[in-house]
């Protein structure tokens, strides 16, 4: 998707626009401190700033099957007491069929490794608010 998302609507409407049907991949995070820490990462993580991302759970929907923000968040409070961010990336179908959730497996964990990793330039991602989220690697 080459379109500029800016809200979770926006991404909706980008997938729906894809000229082969898509899959939605969301993986869902939360900034922990790491146990290895040092004093000053813990300092700057109690300020706000810093930590690491820790996948929670996934989830892969069709945008069909999307409502707005606020069923993403309920659907995933089911699930999930707290999560802080939710990355998401697009899998194109082919021939006119969108890919299955089975399809979705490897790259969901494909994700999950990328965020664990600190890779995640490549996806969009939404705070609890559905707000876009540029993350720095500082």
């Amino acid at each position: 998707m080459s379109t500029s998302i800016s809200s979770f609507e926006d991404l909706v409407t980008a997938a729906r626009q894809q000229a082969q049907p898509q899959r939605l991949l969301f993986v869902f995070t939360r900034v922990e401190l790491p146990e290895d820490c040092t004093p000053e990462q813990r300092t700057r993580f109690e300020s706000g700033v810093g930590g690491a991302l820790t996948p929670l759970a996934c989830l892969d929907k069709t945008p069909e099957e999307l409502g707005g923000f606020d069923e993403l968040l309920e659907e995933s409070r089911q699930v999930l007491q707290d999560w802080t961010i939710v990355f998401v990336a697009a899998l194109s179908g082919k021939n006119g069929h969108a890919p299955s959730s089975e399809n979705a497996e490897a790259p969901l964990n494909k994700m999950v490794e990328s965020i664990k990793a600190g890779t995640v330039g490549m996806f969009v991602s939404f705070d609890v608010d559905g707000l876009p989220v540029l993350l720095s690697a500082s």
